[in-house]
């Protein structure tokens, strides 16, 4: 064989080894899931348009975006929203992720209302850490996807944090894709 032959083939070889790696570092590893959340900017715009939408009410409240790994993605504290609203919106948005998916919930107050049926028991109920039962979070969903949730803390009712939590979400609901 030739010297320039087997020059081009060891080239060929090695063009070809490298392409091989390139396409398989491209394909999805057997194993692994992919998931979707929301952009850091949209969810930072998601906090911003609830803390608005409160305010104009009148309202101070804190807002937090998390994923469903209950894993915090925006966080914003309105004016004067006292200390408490940092963790009690987290522990709503927590919830939301994580209790809502079950059932097929969309809010915290489905899974009270729900909760609120059930018959007395005598079992005790170990806490969960970071759950709450309060209204005011919110799953947020492409389709019926779940891919995070949203919680509001600070209005003087949990039903008016929700309402400023679905009122952002309208506002954001197209560009989720």
């Amino acid at each position: 064989m030739s010297r320039a032959l087997a020059t081009s083939l060891a080239v060929f070889a090695v063009l070809m080894l490298g392409a091989a790696v390139v396409a398989s570092a491209q394909a999805p590893a057997p194993g692994l899931v992919t998931i979707q959340k929301l952009s850091a900017p949209l969810a930072n715009e998601l906090v911003g348009e609830s803390v608005a939408a409160c305010a104009q009410k009148g309202y101070t409240v804190t807002a937090v975006v998390v994923d469903l790994d209950g894993v915090r993605q925006a966080l914003l504290r309105g004016n004067g929203a006292p200390i408490h609203t940092l963790d009690n919106a987290f522990y709503k948005a927590y919830s939301a992720a994580s209790l809502t998916l079950g059932r097929k919930e969309n809010s915290t107050k489905e899974v009270a209302d729900r909760m609120s049926k059930n018959p007395p028991t005598t079992v005790p109920q170990t806490p969960l850490p970071n759950v709450t039962y309060a209204v005011g979070g919110v799953t947020i969903k492409v389709g019926e996807t779940a891919i995070g949730a949203i919680g509001v803390s600070g209005a003087p009712g949990g039903q008016f944090d929700e309402e400023c939590a679905r009122a952002a979400l309208a506002k954001i609901k197209d560009r989720m894709k």
